[in-house]
């Protein structure tokens, strides 16, 4: 069976791969936007933090024999306590500055940490195995859907949407708004707003983390996994629009998914074609799809 002149197989193996890739834009690109929409900091070590997610599950599985279930709990709190540790110390200093200066720190911090990591580690990718449960794949009748990655895909919309909802229909997400609107006022009810910040930046690095160790058994784990991603990330949340929670999940998914059509149609352009449609978005909406002009 074919469509549009393509077999059919191949058009739908590229649709899941679409997706799959669009399941970890939407994750990393969110926790960029929390971080954006709430502190005012361009996290260029979030890269790197994807990556720490994904080394704390192979390190758990080499070491202590941690499984998959456990990584996933795991390694978002140790890579979320590195980052409070990092907010504490160092960003914190940059608040009233200009953006570029947390952008240079944190670019700082990713070459540092990714550097470490590959000087013990090397630069070779290292297996991490799926959990046996999702062993094998569902056959569909017109193709065979991994089991692994369609739990990837759930798991990333549920997060995602949790995510959404947390920050945008709940008290605690009003508070964190308006604290980056008025933090002196929101101190006057009695909310410790730098620590409500720190946590804040946590969260947003935990979600990198979970998103490395849910890509560990697809990709493999390796130093430098962060870095080949996370240009594509900023372009995509650059598109759907600086700190917009739904702009950062919609343009994940939707931006995989055209890259995935786009290696059916005109292989030669998937590697461009993010940058192409974030140039067309910068010239006709500066603010991004979602974002609003400030």
């Amino acid at each position: 069976m074919e469509i549009f002149g393509i077999p059919s197989q191949a058009l739908f193996g590229q649709l899941l791969i679409g997706l799959i890739n669009g399941s970890f834009y939407a994750l990393l690109s969110l926790g960029l936007a929390v971080i954006f929409g709430l502190l005012n900091i361009i996290n260029f070590t979030h890269g790197a933090q994807y990556m720490l997610g994904a080394f704390v599950a192979y390190l758990g599985l080499t070491h202590l024999n941690m499984s998959y279930w456990v990584a996933l709990l795991v390694a978002p709190l140790v890579v979320g306590f590195t980052g409070m540790v990092i907010e504490r110390t160092m960003l914190k200093r940059l608040y009233k500055l200009d953006h570029l200066y947390g952008l240079l720190l944190t670019f700082g911090l990713a070459l540092i940490i990714q550097g470490l990591f590959r000087n013990a580690y090397g630069s070779s990718g290292m297996p991490y195995p799926a959990p046996e449960v999702f062993m094998g794949a569902f056959d569909l009748g017109f193709m065979f859907l991994p089991k692994y990655r369609a739990w990837v895909i759930v798991a990333s919309v549920v997060v995602c949407l949790a995510t959404w909802y947390v920050i945008e229909r709940t008290k605690l997400g009003a508070y964190l708004r308006a604290a980056t609107e008025n933090p002196s006022l929101v101190q006057a009810f009695g909310i410790n707003v730098p620590r409500m910040i720190t946590l804040t930046y946590g969260f947003g690095v935990g979600l990198a983390a979970l998103a490395g160790v849910m890509a560990a058994p697809i990709y493999q784990v390796n130093p430098t996994m962060g870095a080949d991603l996370i240009i594509v990330v900023f372009a995509v949340v650059v598109i759907g629009g600086m700190g917009s929670i739904m702009g950062a999940i919609v343009t994940g998914f939707g931006l995989g998914l055209i890259e995935g059509l786009t290696k059916v149609f005109y292989p030669e352009a998937s590697n461009t074609v993010i940058f192409v449609i974030m140039t067309l978005v910068l010239l006709l909406k500066p603010a991004g799809l979602f974002g609003t002009q400030k």
